[in-house]
């Protein structure tokens, strides 16, 4: 390694670097996994280049075995985390069970098999690392456009940014191999490669995570709603026709979910406009919560929020999430009444859940089934309906969508 193409790797290691630190500084800033996550992912790559760009090599100069030690482990390691957030990301247990099983096991078998690299005779280990290494970063990348095909917007840069992390790591791997001589450029474009991939895949992270951040504290989601920020109706019902869409390409199950309130009134009597204000913010951070920040929530009138799930893993799915869903609507909220004291208010309030099929009515249609539903299950002691499927009424969710369906 001669001094430009120190130089060149010292530079990407110094832009991998900063975006690290600003994670660092806004995760001291506001604590939570997602942020953690993402430092310990920059952190990852930062110590990937470092190894493989020969940085390492020049600067502590380890003996040859620790650094082939490292140099095998560096990539299948990176790999391997990065597939572990990106479950949760993603959202994959919500959205796809191939997702979240691919994921779940790739996260957990490239440590292992990298492990066993290491009984490989010393000449056959980087090559197989290097393997092992882009076969991860394919299988993220696969997913992550699937997901975009799912629907997800994050997911196009997301799959872009994983995208770069295939030429980085098999140049790095190549360079750390010596298998061919490589000139400055050439390595200014492995590098380029590397900084760029981690840089984007760091902004979706933020997005993400700042996505979760402002729906966790205010109940805000990109929307147009003046109190919930929510989708406005005509924006939800834009949302429900592309799923549409997308439902009758990849056949794939979905759910509708519609969360009425019946008792407004008394509650706007009790507490006042403000206090009911915050009813409407909090059901709406409650209910972004339990469909996931991957799917859209909206508000389609005063008293109702529909939300989409766009994907299911099975139709028995729905009956632990319909029950979870208005087990956490109907706890207490602590709002701000009229003589500024903190006043808790009980919500009186129905659930319907609808399965949606790969192909199943108009958008209108199934938005007014899911209101019948949330209307019929005030009645009901779970407070959450779904459709008989077999004559259409509305039962409570519990007994039709038993658990033993989720394996079927």
């Amino acid at each position: 390694m001669n001094t430009l193409t120190l130089m060149v790797w010292s530079m990407a290691l110094g832009a991998i670097a900063a975006v690290a630190l600003a994670r660092t500084g806004d995760l001291v800033a506001r604590p939570c996994t997602a942020g953690l996550r993402a430092v310990g992912f920059h952190a990852s790559v930062f110590l990937l280049v470092l190894v493989l760009g020969g940085v390492l090599r020049q600067a502590a100069h380890p003996g040859p075995e620790r650094l082939q030690l490292l140099q095998v482990l560096a990539g299948p390691l990176c790999v391997a985390l990065a597939n572990f957030w990106i479950h949760d990301w993603l959202g994959a247990g919500q959205r796809d069970r191939l997702m979240a099983c691919a994921l779940r096991l790739s996260a957990f078998a490239l440590p292992v098999l990298a492990l066993a690299i290491l009984r490989l005779p010393s000449q056959q280990q980087l090559p197989a690392a290097a393997a092992l290494s882009l076969a991860g970063c394919a299988l993220t990348c696969w997913l992550t456009f699937r997901a975009w095909i799912f629907g997800d917007r994050l997911a196009l840069p997301m799959g872009a940014g994983c995208l770069l992390t295939l030429p980085a790591m098999a140049g790095l791997y190549a360079l750390a191999m010596h298998l061919v001589h490589w000139s400055a450029p050439e390595q200014a474009g492995v590098a380029l490669c590397a900084t760029l991939g981690n840089a984007l895949t760091g902004r979706m992270l933020w997005e993400r995570e700042r996505h979760l951040w402002r729906t966790r504290e205010t109940g805000s989601v990109p929307a147009r709603d003046p109190v919930t920020r929510l989708h406005s109706a005509a924006a939800l019902v834009q949302r429900l026709v592309a799923s549409r869409r997308r439902r009758r390409k990849t056949r794939r199950e979905g759910a509708l979910v519609a969360v009425t309130v019946f008792d407004a009134d008394r509650i706007a009597a009790q507490v006042g406009a403000v206090g009911l204000n915050e009813v409407w913010m909090t059901l709406a951070a409650r209910i972004q919560r339990q469909v996931g920040v991957v799917n859209p929530v909206g508000r389609y009138w005063d008293r109702c929020f529909v939300g989409l799930v766009e994907t299911i893993p099975a139709p028995g799915w729905l009956r632990g999430f319909g029950l979870r869903l208005a087990l956490r609507l109907r706890r207490p909220i602590e709002v701000t009444g009229r003589d500024g004291e903190p006043v808790r208010v009980q919500v009186d309030l129905g659930v319907g859940v609808l399965h949606l099929g790969a192909f199943h009515p108009e958008v209108e249609d199934v938005l007014d089934e899911a209101q019948r539903l949330a209307e019929a299950a005030r009645a009901m002691r779970s407070r959450a309906a779904t459709a008989d499927p077999v004559s259409g009424r509305p039962v409570p969710v519990e007994a039709v969508c038993r658990p033993r369906r989720l394996a079927e």
